[in-house]
């Protein structure tokens, strides 16, 4: 048995108690309920086979293991097909930047619905502190006073000048982690600060566009000197939600969930119904207006998805 540690598409890296295989997968896996474009991702434990044919340290994957859960993301806009980013996963780490890229709450939250729906643990974390003015600072601290809000922990750094980077080496110890955000705010840059042997590539951010270079091209998974495992992502520009039915996102909404047993209707999605007591703590001011405008598109992007 091993774990996944690298994923190119059509050959795998898995690591076992004894040595670290090549592996390619046994016929056509097909995972129950979900119509994934990657039926292996980085995390997954499988079972292997060496297979002296391919050549030394080949193998092939002949089984995959039940996930505990995994990040699962729409494949493309209005498609039936998702793809699944890593499984196997303890502590979400979502790394936001204020510009160069800027981080959209839409994605902030898109992510976050969907870690709460897999049960697993999210830390935002806001990059490049470092290079804020004033006001981007009062928009940062802003931000994360609605998020600690919503029951979300909260943290400041600076991959670059190592800011606060012990805090996230911490949370990491003995968990496997993941790293994810758009391209560009700073994954690779804060794995190096962490453990600076890996010395994995980064990229300026793109002067035309202001939006960030793609330099992780697949998943991976790296050992720590802590005992942590990390699984550094590609970063991506916008995230579909999927197979979360309308009626439950408002479950996957933390500051939702307090206060909902007090509006009027039980089955209430806090959209157009009398007596929300919801829509009572948006008007004052007690949830942020714009977690509950996300809420409100995902409501209606479920809907799109489901006519498509």
């Amino acid at each position: 048995m091993g774990t996944v540690y690298r994923s190119t598409g059509s050959w795998y890296k898995v690591v076992t108690d004894k040595k670290i295989l090549n592996c390619r997968i046994q016929g056509k896996f097909r995972l129950k309920l979900i119509n994934s474009t990657n039926p292996v991702v980085v995390g997954d434990r499988v079972e292997v086979k060496e297979d002296i044919s391919l050549g030394k340290n080949y193998g092939t994957i002949t089984k995959i293991l039940s996930r505990e859960n995994y990040i699962v993301r729409r494949s493309v806009n209005l498609s039936k097909e998702t793809h699944i980013i890593a499984a196997n996963i303890d502590h979400l780490f979502l790394l936001i930047t204020y510009n160069n890229p800027k981080t959209y709450s839409k994605f902030i939250d898109r992510i976050l619905v969907t870690a709460e729906a897999y049960k697993i643990k999210v830390t935002l974390v806001f990059n490049k502190i470092d290079t804020y003015d004033q006001y981007a600072k009062i928009y940062i601290n802003n931000l994360i006073n609605i998020y600690n809000k919503a029951g979300y922990s909260c943290i400041k750094i600076s991959a670059l000048k190592k800011i606060n980077i012990e805090k996230i080496n911490e949370l990491i110890r003995d968990n496997t982690c993941m790293f994810f955000g758009n391209s560009g705010v700073g994954k690779s840059t804060l794995i190096n600060a962490l453990s600076p042997k890996l010395n994995l590539k980064t990229s300026e951010i793109s002067i035309q566009n202001k939006q960030g270079v793609h330099t992780t091209t697949f998943a991976e998974m790296f050992d720590l000197e802590n005992g942590g495992k990390l699984i550094d992502t590609p970063g991506i520009k916008g995230f579909g939600i999927i197979y979360i039915e309308r009626e439950e996102i408002k479950k996957y909404f933390p500051e939702f969930k307090l206060i909902a047993n007090d509006c009027k209707f039980k089955n209430c999605i806090h959209l157009n119904e009398p007596d929300c007591n919801v829509k009572k703590a948006v008007e004052s001011k007690k949830i942020s207006s714009s977690r509950y405008q996300n809420y409100l598109e995902l409501l209606l992007d479920n809907e799109k998805n489901r006519n498509a």
